[in-house]
């Protein structure tokens, strides 16, 4: 249960953007969050968690920068803010959630919401909505926590596909911060969104399992927006291309997720994906390493999803 903490120095910087910053510690690949740890400079004297890429794990093929020892010492907290997100952990920081200062609707009528279980599924679910609807995306615990990670959210908002990204419960690092799916789901409502499409941050976590995966996460959202009065649109995980059994064809996430679903949602037929290639095409789509040529399923299945939830709007 030990994190796995090693001391470092950086050795370069290799990607320097407002959110996150990629560089590199003795070499070794790290990722640093700078509106949490602070700005990171070549030469500055560092502490990383090196646990994930030690096991070898997917998503742990870089470093995580912990803390700067050189410039991230005494950072101030957010002025105003008193609710901790990680809380009670080594982690802990308050941030201002938009419920302490946004009065949020008690329903949020006609509404349509995408329930992905998986991160990938969030481009093309967007480019199903595409251009001309003011979309929000709000991130869910179940794989990164931090939004700030997500190339593919930069992207779309680069396109005009997305507008604003929500870090939701223990999520950090968005444009708002909610504590809960529900008020995530009622302050887009209230900032004048025409919908939401809901997902885990980049990765997932999983155990092989029927119900111990991070994609649940999407049952929670259609959970939240049946009980107030949304329309829920899941996000069908499908793939022709994957090496096991339990995700080839329909997944057995996507089937856990419908079956934890309280309340009516909609799952997009074939035919809603039709023109998915042309509406996807110059976008970041990439799952488990496969691009749309060697898995073209499992994109059509979320582009078709988007799709639907344009069709709500009229």
């Amino acid at each position: 249960m030990a994190l796995s903490l090693r001391r470092g120095r950086v050795t370069a910087v290799v990607e320097r953007l407002p959110e996150l910053i990629r560089c590199e510690v003795e070499d070794a690949p790290c990722v640093a969050y700078p509106r949490l740890t602070g700005p990171v400079e070549e030469g500055d004297e560092v502490i990383v968690n090196v646990q994930a890429r030690e096991l070898d794990l997917g998503s742990g093929g870089f470093d995580v920068l912990y803390a700067n020892l050189t410039r991230g010492l005494e950072l101030p907290a957010e002025e105003g803010a008193h609710v901790m997100k990680l809380p009670y952990t080594a982690l802990q920081h308050a941030v201002l959630h938009a419920e302490e200062s946004t009065a949020l609707p008690e329903s949020l009528p006609g509404m349509p919401v995408v329930c992905c279980s998986l991160h990938s599924q969030v481009v093309p679910a967007c480019a199903g909505i595409g251009e001309g609807a003011r979309v929000a995306y709000a991130q869910l615990p179940g794989g990164a926590l931090p939004v700030s990670l997500s190339d593919a959210v930069r992207t779309l908002r680069a396109r005009g596909l997305l507008h604003a990204a929500i870090a939701v419960g223990a999520c950090v690092d968005g444009d708002v911060h909610c504590v809960s799916t529900a008020s995530a789901l009622a302050w887009a409502k209230a900032a004048g969104f025409d919908t939401v499409v809901c997902a885990i941050g980049p990765g997932i976590v999983g155990t092989r399992s029927r119900l111990g995966h991070g994609g649940l996460a999407a049952a929670e959202a259609a959970n939240a927006a049946s009980a107030l009065g949304g329309r829920p649109v899941v996000a069908a995980r499908v793939s022709e291309a994957d090496e096991r059994e339990r995700h080839r064809g329909l997944s057995h996430h996507t089937e856990a997720v419908l079956a934890l679903c309280l309340g009516e949602v909609t799952v997009a037929d074939e035919s809603d994906a039709e023109g998915w290639r042309e509406a996807c095409d110059g976008l970041p789509l990439s799952h488990m390493g496969r691009g749309p040529d060697k898995d073209p399923a499992f994109f059509a299945a979320a582009y078709a999803a988007g799709r639907v939830a344009r069709n709500m709007l009229g």
